[in-house]
C-alpha cells in the first residue's frame, strides 16, 4: 500500500476509535444516578405542585393574598360551581369541547393575570388529578415565558371527595364552605382551625 494512503488509513481508524471512546465517556458521565433522579423528581414535584390541604388552610385563615387560583374548565362549569377564590380562564368551550385552539386568547389572559398580580403564585386546576388540561396549558405558557403552578387535585376531588385529601385528625370542615357558584371568585369565611400539620416548609 502507498505509504501516504497507509498513513491516512491508519489515522482514520485511530480517529474513529478515539471519537467513539470520547462519545462513550461523555454519555457515561451524563447518565444520572438513581439518587440524582430521585432528587430531581422531588425538586420538580415541589416546584410545580401545590398541596390542596395547604391551600384550604390558607382559605380558612383568610390568607388569600399570596396566590391566584385559576379554573381551566368551561365557563358553563365554572358558573355552576368552582373552588372559592378561583377565577376563570377557560381551556374548554363547553364540557365536551376543548379550547386549545384559542391559544392566543389563553396566553393573553394569563399575561394579564401575571401583570396584575406581581409576586403572587398562579395556581391552575382542571377536572381531576389525572386531567391533562392543566399540564397542557402549563406547557403552552412555559413556551411563552410564563410559569404557573398546579393544584395537586382537580374539581372532582375538591367537590366530591372532600375526605380523600383532608385529614381525619383535624377539626372537620365542610366542602360547602369552600365551593361557590356564579361568575364571581368568592371570598372564603376565615375560620381559625387547629391543624395536625406543622407550619412552614414541612406543613402539609
Amino acid at each position: 500500500m502507498n505509504p501516504v494512503l497507509k498513513t491516512i488509513f491508519i489515522s482514520s481508524i485511530v480517529g474513529a476509535v478515539a471519537g467513539s471512546g470520547m462519545t462513550f465517556l461523555f454519555q457515561n458521565n451524563q447518565k444520572s444516578t438513581e439518587q440524582e433522579l430521585i432528587k430531581e423528581f422531588y425538586e420538580i414535584e415541589n416546584a410545580v405542585y401545590v398541596s390542596p390541604h395547604s391551600l384550604r388552610q390558607k382559605m380558612s385563615k383568610g390568607q388569600t393574598d399570596g396566590y391566584v387560583l385559576v379554573d381551566l374548565r368551561s365557563n358553563e362549569e365554572y358558573e355552576k360551581g368552582h373552588i372559592i377564590t378561583a377565577v376563570s380562564v377557560p381551556a374548554y368551550k363547553d364540557p365536551n369541547t376543548s379550547a386549545y385552539d384559542e391559544r392566543d386568547r389563553i396566553i393573553v389572559q394569563f399575561r394579564e393575570l401575571l401583570k396584575n398580580n406581581p409576586n403572587k403564585e398562579i395556581i391552575v386546576y382542571c377536572y381531576s388529578m389525572p386531567c391533562m388540561t392543566g399540564r397542557k396549558i402549563g406547557k403552552m405558557l412555559v413556551e411563552n415565558g410564563m410559569y404557573v403552578k398546579h393544584l395537586g387535585i382537580g374539581w372532582n376531588e375538591w367537590r366530591y371527595f372532600w375526605s380523600l385529601w383532608n385529614h381525619d385528625g383535624e377539626a372537620p370542615t365542610k366542602w360547602e364552605d369552600f365551593v361557590i357558584s356564579g361568575k364571581d371568585p368568592g371570598v372564603p369565611k376565615a375560620q381559625e382551625l387547629p391543624s395536625p400539620c406543622g407550619e412552614g416548609e414541612f406543613g402539609c
